[in-house]
């Protein structure tokens, strides 16, 4: 039988609905090769059952794409689905109702058993159901490292943060950017994030960022993640490009050293044809401190007036979190799937070395899972003033941080 065709427990849920095709406009900002490719893989799979995905991809990430979505949901003209980061960026739209409510789907399924880490799936509940469908785990911790620039820089290729950063002169003197950076919020704002855990350690990092402990984000490890940053900040400095895509072609073209980004770097790696541990290094935690964060990305589904298209979200979400898709979708999108029970015998090194990881269960929530999407927009608005101007002091940016941690809520 057709996988694709067949009737999932979540079509048989709603099958008074599921009658007639219908056509989903899906909301999301995977642009870059790499995240194309990924997402085509859904697109492939909703339109071999019949009914049609409408592609509504929004270029420039996600800092852009977010409020868009917002805007149009809360706006009175949502699309049928929509990518999210899962944590709190949703909260206030499914407290105000406007969010199709999935615990029927994965109640059916058992989606309880099958996702792994269950905080994903905490990430997705609110007042006990469950509204949106995780179809990743995305992990920031992670450093890239081109082969060829250490090759061309007569360097051997770091291990670890402390040896990058003494390659720095070397690469410089060989024409070479060392560290790539873009020149969003986000990826400033992330970056930081990675150094915290690597640097900090995980229990300081769990203590800000979950516990909000401002006297820790003021004190002695913080400080030691701040002056690290105006270190990376440094080896950035001519890293002249927008894009996180952009700063990922600088490593694969050999133009940059490194770059401090999420394993979604993996997809723009693949389309380029290079290979892990041959033409590029992948380091979990900077070498330092290995882990993996669990954040990543869920489909939301706007609540709708025709049952036909409530029948066709609920499907889709099925969809989302069946085997084939999971493999398919995530080998190309460079993430882990959330689903413990799939055969990835064909992963990539870098890919087996998050699985190992994670199954080790040295993991951390993502910081969209533990911060508001306030919060988090003022430490990328910090963020943003710190890595763009280079007399801006550790101490100083410390001191408006732990102000920040102080507050959040």
């Amino acid at each position: 039988m057709n996988f694709y065709k067949s009737t999932t427990a979540a079509v048989a849920v709603c099958a008074a609905g599921a009658v007639s095709a219908a056509d989903l406009e899906v909301t999301h900002w995977w642009t870059s090769g790499g995240e194309a490719a990924a997402v085509s893989e859904f697109a492939k799979a909703f339109n071999a059952t019949g009914n049609n995905w409408v592609d509504g991809a929004i270029a420039g990430s996600g800092g852009t794409a977010r409020p868009i979505i917002v805007s149009r949901i809360i706006g009175g003209d949502p699309m049928h689905a929509t990518q999210l980061n899962h944590g709190r960026q949703a909260e206030e739209l499914i407290e105000a109702g406007l969010m199709l409510d999935l615990t029927d789907v994965a109640e059916a399924e058992g989606w309880k058993d099958i996702v792994n880490p269950t905080s994903l799936l905490d990430s997705c509940t609110v007042d006990g159901k469950i509204y949106c469908a995780p179809v990743n785990i995305h992990s920031w911790q992670w450093i890239w490292l081109s082969h060829q620039a250490f090759a061309d820089a007569g360097a051997d290729v770091p291990s670890n943060w402390d040896e990058f950063v003494a390659s720095a002169p070397a690469l410089e003197a060989a024409g070479k950017i060392p560290l790539a950076m873009g020149q969003q919020a986000w990826q400033s704002s992330g970056a930081f994030g990675v150094m915290t855990v690597a640097i900090a350690g995980q229990d300081a990092w769990l203590a800000v960022n979950a516990d909000k402990n401002a006297e820790v984000a003021a004190g002695a490890e913080y400080a030691k993640v701040f002056e690290a940053a105006a270190t990376a900040r440094a080896m950035a400095a001519n890293s002249n490009v927008q894009d996180w895509n952009q700063a990922t072609n600088l490593v694969i073209t050999g133009k940059a050293g490194a770059q401090i980004m999420g394993d979604w770097a993996q997809g723009e790696f693949q389309v380029a044809n290079q290979v892990a541990g041959e033409d590029y290094t992948c380091l979990p935690g900077l070498g330092v401190n290995e882990v993996i964060s669990t954040g990543g990305d869920a489909f939301y589904f706007p609540k709708q007036d025709d049952p036909a298209i409530e029948a066709a979200q609920k499907e889709l979400a099925s969809l989302l979190l069946s085997p084939e898709v999971q493999v398919n979708f995530n080998l190309k999108k460079g993430s882990l799937p959330v689903r413990g029970d799939v055969d990835l015998a064909t992963a990539n090194d870098c890919m087996k070395k998050g699985l190992a990881i994670l199954a080790s269960g040295n993991i951390l929530p993502d910081g969209n899972q533990t911060l508001s999407p306030d919060t988090a927009g003022q430490i990328e608005d910090l963020m943003v003033e710190f890595w763009n101007d280079p007399s801006y002091s550790a101490a100083d940016a410390q001191a408006k941080y732990a102000e920040i941690i102080a507050e959040a809520d």
